[in-house]
């Protein structure tokens, strides 16, 4: 009989698999001492398993979006476009791995002949992976999961989204900015969506000096799957 490895015996834990619903769990206000330490056990092995899972050589690129977007959709089909183009460019392509936009990115890499990544989240509409993953890893906590998909990459494209998208959109900017990160590309892809955003950013935050000129360079802004690939890979900028 041939010895588990690592991560299946992670995997196969029971403080792994009793972890539906953890985070609601501990996020729900002050617990006894033990109760938090098994949380933070549960944590550690969700980062083991998702270490021991992804295991892969080349750069990849994490794509942010809508679970939202149906196939035939503009933005969909942006996006499995995207994910063509940097399958055939040499990088892996790493989204959330669930509907819409990230099925559309993991689909086109997966066409393109790319290695096609994703870290699906347990929630309580019950988001499956997409069909169209190599390898994912699926996880109960939200914070463990965002490391994971800024972990690996190299550089990161947020597609139009919602709360979610802005949100982890928001955390690598921020991690580039107190220097936690290294300086990685950002990308807006379709700039008309992010306007509005864009506006806010200058007219409001700015002019209200709540960041500085240079932090604006931090996101930089696409319409083409050329225009974001040019920007992955060093040889022009885009003003967001």
């Amino acid at each position: 009989m041939k010895d588990k490895g690592l991560s299946e015996i992670i995997q196969s834990s029971s403080m792994l698999s009793q972890v539906v619903g953890a985070e609601k769990l501990f996020l729900s206000g002050r617990r006894k001492r033990g109760e938090d330490l098994e949380s933070a056990v549960r944590f550690f092995l969700e980062f083991l398993h998702g270490f021991e899972s992804f295991d892969f050589d080349g750069p990849c690129v994490t794509i942010f979006g809508s679970a939202r977007f149906q196939e035939r959709h503009r933005y969909y089909e942006l996006a499995r476009e995207l994910g063509h183009a940097l399958a055939n460019a040499g990088y892996a392509v790493m989204t959330g791995g669930g509907p819409g936009i990230m099925e559309a990115a993991n689909r086109g890499a997966k066409e393109g002949g790319g290695l096609s990544l994703g870290c699906n989240i347990r929630l309580p509409m019950e988001q499956q992976p997409n069909p169209y993953l190599d390898k994912f890893i699926e996880f109960e906590h939200f914070f463990v999961r965002k490391v994971m998909l800024v972990k690996y990459s190299c550089a990161f494209v947020v597609m139009p989204g919602g709360f979610g998208t802005l949100d982890e959109a928001f955390e690598v900017i921020t991690l580039a900015q107190t220097g936690k990160l290294e300086r990685f590309p950002v990308v807006a892809m379709s700039r008309n969506f992010w306007d509005h955003l864009r506006h806010f950013i200058q007219d409001t935050m700015l002019a209200e000096g709540t960041i500085s000129n240079d932090d604006m360079d931090f996101i930089q802004g696409a319409n083409t799957v050329e225009d974001a690939i040019r920007i992955i890979r060093g040889l022009s900028r885009g003003h967001f």
